[in-house]
């Protein structure tokens, strides 16, 4: 197998475990939107409508679901990091306080995004079983990254 091939095979690989990821966030809205109410009070604002968390997690899945098939994969992979690097973001005082319990599980989100960020980085690399793949740029738009 060459490089390339390699490359493009750990590339796949990362894109569906991140999207299988956020899959669980997003499907957590729709199915038990009162975790989501409860998240967001904790960590954003106060989200008292159901419908609207069950709406935001129906436009994150399909989101991810164009990140997985590797479809416009600068504005897919794009809003893939900005949706976990907000995650992260308004995490921060947990992050800054690991060992008190149970803050170290946060930590599983700063790999996590460095992941986010290299699939983002590479996106053009990353050909293999992607839609996009016959496009030059990416799906991206005239001078991208």
């Amino acid at each position: 197998m060459n490089e390339n091939r390699k490359l493009e095979l750990g590339l796949l690989t990362l894109r569906l475990a991140m999207a299988a990821f956020m899959a669980v966030w997003a499907l957590e809205k729709i199915l038990h939107p009162e975790i989501t109410q409860a998240i967001f009070q904790t960590f954003y604002f106060d989200i008292a409508s159901t419908a609207l968390v069950m709406s935001i997690g129906g436009v994150q899945l399909l989101i991810i679901m164009a990140f997985a098939a590797g479809l416009l994969r600068f504005w897919s992979y794009g809003a893939i990091l900005a949706m976990h690097t907000a995650s992260v973001l308004v995490t921060l005082g947990e992050l800054a306080n690991p060992y008190q319990s149970p803050n170290h599980l946060f930590w599983a989100s700063v790999p996590t995004l460095a992941a986010m960020l290299m699939l983002f980085l590479l996106r053009d690399a990353d050909r293999l079983l992607a839609l996009d793949a016959r496009r030059g740029a990416a799906g991206a738009p005239a001078e991208s990254f």
